[in-house]
């Protein structure tokens, strides 16, 4: 789906904004790692983070948003597309958002620049709600009546104890990256190509909102806020405009300007008139 003739007319490849190779997989690196750190720090909030699911739950009702139940039972009629909605939500986010800015990256360079810093300022608000506003998922709370599908039909990415995961930070629903990133996959891919079927793309975020839900591992308000969030960095960080290329212009040869430029109508040189 992706073109990669899909360059505007009348402009050169952008390859002369790709940063250094070497200083973006640091730089990636350190976001992650301190990502991951922060989400660790946030880590242990059991009892705020009920109490934060128990309000989020009770505010989607009285808003008469649709119960999550909706999406699980669907799934829940066929284990094997359960197990597959559980793979998606284990397997994809991670892989998909690394080879979206590979791609950029190799054959949009001045569209993986803005896309990166989307991405960074989306995930460091995100890292700031998930210390402000631990959350326990809606397979934790009780009264969603859902159902824990990773663990119960498997594969999961979570421990059997949320509390003590060294792994995740399991109280850190809020907002949902799974979903934020998927959007900004999505996004980055429209902006950046001109192939009529690159609209697909919005396919991956809708997939992902189904499987997020479906798995309840996240509420609708989840994906709401971090909708709310990505509008705002997208307003903030606009794609810069690419400089149109110039024809470039003839010097004047030192033999009385033969392959140079043709002089203006109506004028020759001192000496040239018979």
């Amino acid at each position: 789906m992706i073109d990669a003739g899909s360059e505007p007319a009348g402009r050169e490849p952008d390859g002369s904004a790709r940063p250094p190779l070497v200083r973006e997989l640091l730089l990636v690196v350190g976001l992650f790692v301190i990502y991951k750190l922060g989400r660790q720090a946030a880590n242990g909030h059991v009892d705020e983070a009920f109490r934060n699911a128990g309000n989020v739950w009770d505010f989607e009702r009285a808003v008469h948003l649709p119960g999550e139940d909706v999406v699980q039972n669907l799934l829940l009629h066929n284990e094997t597309l359960i197990h597959l909605a559980n793979t998606y939500y284990a397997t994809v986010h991670f892989p998909a958002t690394l080879l979206f800015l590979a791609w950029l990256y190799w054959r949009r360079p001045r569209h993986y620049v803005w896309s990166r810093r989307i991405l960074a300022a989306l995930t460091g608000a995100a890292l700031a709600l998930h210390l402000l506003f631990p959350l326990a998922p809606p397979r934790m709370l009780a009264a969603t009546g859902l159902i824990d599908t990773g663990q119960v039909y498997g594969p999961t990415v979570y421990g059997d104890t949320p509390a003590t995961d060294s792994m995740a930070n399991q109280f850190a629903a809020m907002p949902s990256l799974h979903f934020g990133w998927s959007v900004m996959v999505a996004v980055g891919l429209i902006v950046a190509t001109r192939t009529r079927w690159r609209w697909l793309w919005l396919l991956h975020p809708l997939l992902t909102l189904l499987v997020i839900v479906g798995t309840a591992n996240h509420y609708w308000l989840d994906s709401i806020v971090v909708s709310a969030l990505l509008a705002l960095a997208f307003a903030a960080l606009r794609l810069p405009r690419a400089e149109p290329v110039r024809a470039p212009v003839p010097w004047p040869s030192a033999a009385g300007g033969r392959g140079g430029a043709r002089p203006a109508s109506g004028y020759a040189p001192a000496g040239a008139r018979r």
